[in-house]
């Protein structure tokens, strides 16, 4: 896939089992955090709050990654993330699961904080 221009250009270039589950994916972090900015953010379409990256998202061939951009985001729901695989900013989902809402919102409100914290 080609360096995406906008948020659409990159869900248009994704096609069935991937482009429902970002949809799902990109829906449920707007709905957590509607006065966010959406763009594009280190090649991969993000939400901005205040000009300071939030989190991110991607499709990969076998599964789609949430990118809190905050290992201490994922540390604090490391309970919550059961068998996930998680690296130091990432949460990784597998396409055909049911995206853990509830998680992915708390997740973004918990970086809203980390975010806004920061400003101050």
């Amino acid at each position: 896939m080609e360096k995406p221009t906008s948020v659409e250009a990159y869900v248009k270039g994704l096609t069935g089992e991937s482009r429902a589950a970002i949809q799902k994916l990109r829906e449920t972090i707007a709905a957590a955090v509607p006065q966010a900015e959406e763009g594009i953010t280190y090649s991969m379409p993000g939400f901005k709050l205040g000009g300071k990256g939030l989190v991110c998202y991607a499709a990969f061939n076998d599964h789609y990654s949430f990118f809190p951009m905050s290992g201490a985001a994922i540390d604090a729901h490391r309970d919550e993330l059961g068998h996930r695989v998680t690296g130091k900013g990432t949460i990784r989902f597998e396409y055909g699961e049911q995206l853990p809402v509830g998680l992915v919102k708390k997740v973004v409100k918990w970086r809203v904080a980390e975010v806004t914290a920061k400003r101050r």
